[in-house]
């Protein structure tokens, strides 16, 4: 996909016929609507100067009554390696295990690495179009492409610098252990621009929990990153795997809110009691989970996981590449499905389900109070063509335009 907007304003301008959301609408204390109205919003270097009455007079940009919501954030996914601009292609039934799926990658990495800068801004262009302007991001570090994944990313992420922003994750997809990726780790934790030390499955690939959480957590603490681990294993590996991760949190307070977890699928089998004392546990080493609401077989907890607290952040890991052909691109999908997985069906529910796309940011907290926009908020926004967040997470809404930082880009 194209980049699908244009640049239409930057630095100092205003907008005019702004909806927002200003409250709820009761049936005694039952919510059933959203009240909106039309405002003036001013932008100013990257930030939301005013929130005003609506000037209708003004020679401000029409914002044409469409509904303006938080830009959404993927916090999982890998931009570095997509099948997306290439032809079709489903998975292999060949490669079933994760190892072999490294094996695969090793055969095709050289190839992709060719190509990999333009189609990792086409697969951006992607999430723009749905309304996402920043990503967490997982890049390769492995014998096979060394530091050129992150080479490529940076270059695809300057060619967006304008529109979108990404924070990156230092992944060692094959292995700490398996392949000799662990001095590529070491180079790799010492760059400005890695924010996160990445793991893979430590049991299951590596061979020792306690030998590639050590190294991780170690490394991270040396270079003052967080870190984020892909955890596939489930039962008795999967949830050693989280405890220590939780025992190293509180051990390292400095640690504390810069550990996610990412997969975590030990905790969709878990009994009901299991699930609340292990939310407890990561609710107090500030753990969080990142999750790309999974459904084959496998539900995950999140409203347990919210409910003591726990940090889940929302994804959509792969989109058409030979890991798996599901992602969308589109956050507000991924909010519509978690409404769905958990039944949040009414006008309430719905509206908080938004915080997935946005990571927290909602417009109207709990008792229908007004917290979003305000003045001196970063100006990344989305038009949406929907009359409520509601709306917009039951029916996916088109997003008409979008905001970073202050730049203002509309659908061509």
């Amino acid at each position: 996909m194209q980049f699908p907007y244009q640049l239409t304003a930057k630095g100092k301008y205003s907008l005019k016929n702004v909806r927002l959301e200003t409250g709820f609408e009761y049936d005694e204390e039952e919510v059933i609507g959203t009240k909106t109205d039309l405002f003036s919003i001013e932008i100013e270097n990257g930030k939301i100067k005013s929130v005003t009455a609506n000037d209708v007079a003004s020679d401000a940009l029409d914002a044409k009554g469409f509904l303006m919501l938080p830009a959404f954030r993927d916090m999982h996914i890998h931009l570095d390696k997509t099948l997306y601009g290439l032809p079709w292609q489903a998975l292999s039934p060949k490669r079933r295990t994760v190892k072999d799926m490294i094996a695969y990658e090793q055969e095709i990495i050289p190839e992709l690495l060719k190509t990999s800068v333009e189609r990792a801004e086409q697969l951006i262009s992607l999430l723009q179009h749905y309304g996402t302007h920043f990503a967490r991001t997982h890049f390769n570090i492995d014998p096979t492409s060394g530091l050129q994944s992150l080479e490529n990313l940076e270059k695809a992420l300057e060619h967006k610098k304008d529109s979108f922003k990404a924070e990156l994750v230092a992944f060692p997809q094959h292995g700490l252990f398996y392949t000799d990726a662990a001095p590529l780790m070491k180079e790799a934790a010492q760059l400005k621009s890695v924010g996160f030390i990445g793991g893979l499955d430590p049991l299951s690939i590596d061979g020792n929990i306690e030998k590639v959480l050590d190294f991780t957590v170690q490394l991270a603490l040396d270079h003052q990153k967080g870190i984020d681990i892909h955890l596939h294993e489930a039962g008795e590996s999967g949830m050693k795997t989280i405890n220590y991760l939780i025992d190293k949190a509180i051990e390292n307070p400095e640690l504390q809110g810069k550990i996610f977890i990412s997969h975590a699928f030990a905790l969709a089998y878990l009994s009901p009691k299991e699930t609340e004392r292990i939310a407890e546990r990561l609710a107090e080493g500030k753990v969080g989970i990142a999750s790309s609401v999974p459904f084959r077989g496998k539900v995950m907890p999140i409203p347990v996981l919210k409910k003591y607290g726990v940090n889940v952040l929302i994804g959509n890991d792969n989109v058409q590449d030979y890991w798996s052909t599901f992602g969308s691109g589109n956050m507000l999908q991924k909010a519509n499905l978690i409404a769905e997985l958990y039944g949040y069906e009414t006008e309430l529910k719905l509206s908080r389900t938004l915080q997935f796309a946005t990571q927290n940011i909602l417009p109207l907290d709990d008792q229908g109070k007004q917290q979003w926009p305000k003045a001196g908020d970063d100006a990344s926004i989305v038009l949406a063509d929907a009359s409520c967040s509601a709306e917009a997470v039951s029916r996916v809404s088109g997003i008409e335009a979008f905001m970073n930082e202050g730049n203002l880009f509309w659908r061509h």
